[in-house]
């Protein structure tokens, strides 16, 4: 192909580089100049024009594109027409993308003129979508190039839709005492929200305690029934292969074939099978609409794409999908500080529900359930930590010995919570800024839950709340900005914070979690048990 100014006498058959509008003729970008266009140009005054002319082995962009086009096409795709030396690939079916990535790579390599963009391999799809376009650069390539670009296709098709076929999915909810019904039930909304583009169906809707022995009879009696993919939601996150959902698919006859993935949200998934089915220990951030792990497991084996060890290994390129607002946030420094977030920790109650034992200092994973609260404070780097006592003062001050937390006594703690509140932030320093209000009832609240409430504050410092959210219901703690304070000494009983944050109203930043642990807290001795027989993290 030659390239360069033509006299417009010797321009018959060549193709137009650019544009040209002169006179009555208008000459496009691409236009193959006929005798008819060149005297027409002539008349004009035009003398030259910039063009090419093809060499006798060229081929033409839109032939090039094409013949590349249906080579790379495979089931599951449609090829649309040429258009300046651009072919459009699109799924014909919802379903899974499959790149053959390294046949991608290789024909990509063949010449700069020839090109291929895909979408990423193993992404859902619907039909209808553009997952591929083949785009020739120059206005022909040598037939040669063609053919290179060709037999880089070692394998034929290298685009294709995986379909997603008829499936039936079992859920299986492990329950804690602490844990909301609601929270179960817009979890199975959000699953049948993921099954829908499938055509899936949710064929069972099993709901056991979090405990080894019921979990595995519940996992045994779906591998035998007609589910083809089990799905297990937690009401604590799979820590380790000991833990109660691992546990529970080995005692039942089945196997975990890997723990943890390189995808964030979504690192504590579990993959496993028994009796030839797929079972999957899904992370808490699945009970969320919002992309994680989960979706990429679960679509691929809708789409009858197995999921092994070695395919999770090979996730986490890309396997960062996104700034999570349920981990400490940004993941770079704030830019401008705030001045300083202190801690409360509402520890006066009576314990009533609990019997004759007071909930706070039974012991749970080694130290008293109030101990795990204050220490989740201080971990999170709040300064001052208050612990507001009232029932079996001394006690609750015995059982956090060495910790560098501040004791307020409320005497009117009978009065309800209102009023330990006032006491909590009355002691407060003038510099703090704010203050995350813990119940000592929460020992699954962690650093990791704190943290994000704070640097949420810290980017939006005109909030008067930050409070968590798991599937839209609030949970705690919470952080109040010192701009609330004064009207905590018009709160009575045992409403707490939730006034204030009515009367916030959009001033009030929600930040979604996928951790139970907002909403899981200690009032009964069942609730107390579970913990325990669940080894809630």
């Amino acid at each position: 192909m030659k390239f360069g100014t033509v006299p417009v006498g010797e321009a018959v058959g060549c193709v137009a580089v650019h544009s040209i509008r002169a006179g009555s003729i208008s000459l496009r970008k691409g236009a193959v100049v006929t005798s008819e266009i060149a005297d027409r140009l002539a008349e004009a005054g035009v003398s030259e024009i910039v063009a090419v002319r093809l060499d006798p082995d060229d081929i033409d962009e839109n032939t090039a594109a094409e013949r590349l086009a249906r080579r790379l096409e495979g089931c599951g795709i449609r090829a649309e027409k040429p258009f300046t030396g651009r072919v459009n690939l699109f799924a014909e079916t919802a379903g899974v993308l499959q790149i053959d990535v390294a046949a991608i790579d290789a024909f990509n390599a063949v010449d700069e003129a020839i090109t291929v963009a895909t979408l990423p391999a193993l992404k859902a799809v619907v039909a209808g979508e553009l997952v591929a376009t083949v785009k020739i650069i120059p206005y022909a390539v040598p037939e040669g190039q063609i053919e290179a670009a060709l037999a880089a296709l070692k394998r034929g098709a290298a685009v294709s839709v995986a379909a997603y076929r008829p499936s039936k999915v079992a859920v299986i909810s492990t329950l804690l005492a602490g844990l909301k019904p609601s929270v179960v039930e817009k979890t199975l909304r959000v699953m049948q929200e993921r099954l829908a583009p499938a055509d899936a169906a949710l064929c069972a809707d099993i709901r056991v305690p979090h405990e080894a022995a019921p979990l595995a009879a519940a996992l045994a009696e779906q591998a035998a029934g007609e589910a083809d993919i089990i799905v297990v939601f937690g009401a604590s996150a799979i820590t380790d292969r000991r833990d109660v959902i691992p546990q529970a698919l080995v005692e039942a006859g089945g196997t975990v074939s890997h723990l943890g993935m390189p995808v964030d949200p979504g690192n504590l998934l579990m993959l496993g099978e028994l009796s030839g089915k797929p079972v999957i220990g899904a992370p808490g951030c699945a009970r969320s609409p919002r992309e994680n792990s989960f979706d990429w497991v679960l679509q691929r084996h809708l789409a009858g794409i197995p999921v092994g060890r070695s395919d999770v290994q090979r996730m986490g390129v890309g396997g960062l999908l996104m700034e999570i607002v349920s981990r400490p946030q940004p993941r770079t420094p704030a830019e401008a500080p705030v001045g300083a977030v202190a801690g409360i920790v509402l520890a006066a109650g009576r314990s009533t529900r609990m019997g004759p034992s007071n909930k706070l200092l039974e012991p749970l994973r080694g130290k008293p359930i109030l101990r795990h609260a204050v220490e989740a404070q201080l971990s999170a780097g709040l300064d001052p930590v208050i612990v507001v006592t009232g029932h079996q003062r001394e006690q609750v001050e015995d059982a956090l010995a060495g910790l560098t937390a501040i004791f307020v006594h409320n005497p009117d703690y009978a009065a309800g919570l209102a009023g330990s509140l006032r006491a909590g932030i009355a002691a407060l320093p003038g510099e703090a800024a704010a203050t995350v209000v813990s119940l000592g009832d929460m020992p699954n609240v962690t650093a990791e839950v704190i943290l994000p409430l704070v640097e949420t504050f810290r980017s939006q410092p005109e909030a008067r709340a930050v409070v968590p959210t798991l599937l839209g219901n609030r949970g705690n703690p919470v952080l109040l900005a010192r701009e609330l304070f004064p009207a905590v000494a018009l709160l009575t009983g045992d409403r707490g914070a939730r006034r204030l944050l009515e009367e916030a109203g959009e001033r009030v930043i929600e930040v979604p979690f996928d951790d139970p642990a907002i909403a899981i807290d200690v009032d009964t001795p069942e609730a107390l048990k579970a913990l325990k027989d669940g080894r809630a993290p």
